[in-house]
């Protein structure tokens, strides 16, 4: 569901947002999903040291991504900001295992074949566009946002039962994401602020859906899911962004190679969840399902 929620996003970035200031969009759009979660940061009692890891991660997870990802549009088209994000299967994988020390072959050879599948739909498009400072900042964003999801997974994990509800904890992150982005504008920010009622439309609809709502999805998902498994459908955005475009906007689609993409995809899931003995285990002591 979070997948669908994001491949609406790369077009209207590119269309309404990509003239003004990086750090001041990706500040309004998380103060927007901030305010959104407000409801459950007030009624629910979060213990203090929980909630200042939770808004750390949100400051990496949420703002920083953010910031590298809106400034890559300056550098690159739609198409090529989807096609650099096809690497961050690799990125969960890797820095799984080095947090956990052991090498999972069976969780890289399903982030292998996903970015096989993302760039499978998106190979033809990567030909032409493409800066060097476009990719290097789309890079930081994908590190940031793997390192987000594996670091929320282990905070929910360690929280165990006593844990409160997810919906406070993201907007801890939100509120964490919020107190980074915020000075950084201040201080860092160049170009103007969104300008005309399309873009605070955009602006709007970015931090309440896509952000918002998606962001709370997908990591209660990654909360439960093996690292394989969680690799992989990061990249179940691409070929659904494609299908979203044609079947919505109406734009021409490459329809074989975005169907075989879905293929390989799902395939890549069905390596990733044939759990080991000792994933399995794990899976049951997180209350995973």
């Amino acid at each position: 569901m979070a997948s669908l929620l994001w491949s609406f996003s790369f077009g209207l970035i590119k269309g309404n947002l990509t003239g003004y200031d990086p750090l001041l969009v990706a500040f309004l759009r998380l103060a927007i999903s901030a305010a959104a979660f407000l409801p459950w940061l007030l009624r629910t009692r979060v213990a203090p040291g929980l909630a200042g890891r939770a808004a750390a991660l949100g400051a990496l997870q949420f703002g920083t991504m953010y910031a590298l990802y809106i400034a890559s549009y300056r550098y690159l088209p739609a198409y090529g900001v989807a096609f650099f994000t096809i690497f961050t299967p690799l990125y969960v994988v890797l820095l799984d295992d080095l947090a956990r020390r052991r090498w999972a072959s069976r969780h890289l050879l399903a982030a292998l074949l996903a970015v096989a599948g993302g760039g499978l739909v998106l190979a033809r498009a990567a030909t032409g566009g493409s800066a060097v400072t476009g990719v290097v900042l789309l890079q930081g964003a994908n590190l940031c946002f793997a390192a987000g999801q594996l670091g929320y997974r282990h905070l929910v994990r360690g929280a165990g039962v006593a844990r409160p509800p997810e919906a406070a904890l993201l907007g801890w992150m939100y509120l964490g994401s919020v107190a980074w982005t915020g000075p950084l504008a201040l201080v860092l920010g160049r170009g103007g602020a969104p300008g005309g009622g399309g873009a605070w439309l955009v602006l709007l609809y970015l931090g309440l859906v896509p952000t918002g709502l998606g962001f709370y999805l997908w990591n209660k998902g990654a909360a439960r899911a093996t690292a394989g498994a969680l690799a992989v459908c990061n990249n179940l955005k691409i070929p659904l962004a494609v299908l979203v475009a044609w079947l919505v906007f109406g734009e021409k689609a490459a329809y074989v190679r975005v169907l075989a993409a879905l293929v390989i995809i799902v395939a890549a899931l069905f390596v990733a969840n044939v759990r080991s003995p000792v994933e399995e285990s794990d899976r049951l002591g997180a209350g995973g399902n």
